[in-house]
């Protein structure tokens, strides 16, 4: 996935305005345009694209930390110059207040099942035995699964009966 592509969905699930976006990079102490972010929701294949870098994103994620937690006393910490899925996946954990059992449940949602056991692997530090690449699909997922939650408002019981 790319940055990109996370942060399209991100705005999508949460339905932000382009002020709205800015304000949450100005809540991680980054400063971005309405061009900018009009720039990087484009289509790969739009001529005005422009790729949404690491640092740009991690800074992006801290803000809805903020946004959504309350901005943390002292120092801001500072954005990953190099971001994977497992920090990205950490980072919205934490922005959306998510216990284990919320993180699989809203996994459930896109019919993906994985124990606590695969699930506490990503959040570990690179170098601990049990440590785990969290690979694409499974952002992937987790994404689908927070749009449903908090954009599209299906309940388990709703999606059952439909299916």
């Amino acid at each position: 996935m790319t940055n990109n592509d996370i942060l399209r969905r991100i705005r999508y699930t949460f339905d932000f305005s382009d002020s709205k976006m800015m304000t949450i990079f100005c809540l991680a102490d980054g400063e971005v345009t309405r061009e900018q972010i009009s720039d990087w929701l484009k289509k790969d294949n739009d001529p005005a694209f422009q790729k949404c870098s690491d640092t740009e994103l991690a800074i992006f994620l801290n803000g809805l930390i903020s946004d959504r937690r309350g901005k943390k006393e002292g120092a801001q910490p500072k954005p990953e110059l190099c971001l994977n899925n497992n920090i990205i996946f950490r980072k919205l954990k934490i922005a959306l207040d998510l216990k284990a059992d919320d993180v699989l449940a809203i996994m459930a949602l896109t019919d993906v099942s994985i124990s606590k056991h695969e699930l506490s692997a990503f959040f570990r530090k690179l170098n601990h035995k049990h440590y785990r690449d969290c690979k694409d699909q499974v952002l992937r997922n987790f994404l689908k699964g927070i749009q449903l939650k908090y954009r599209d408002n299906i309940s388990p019981a709703t999606m059952l009966s439909s299916g």
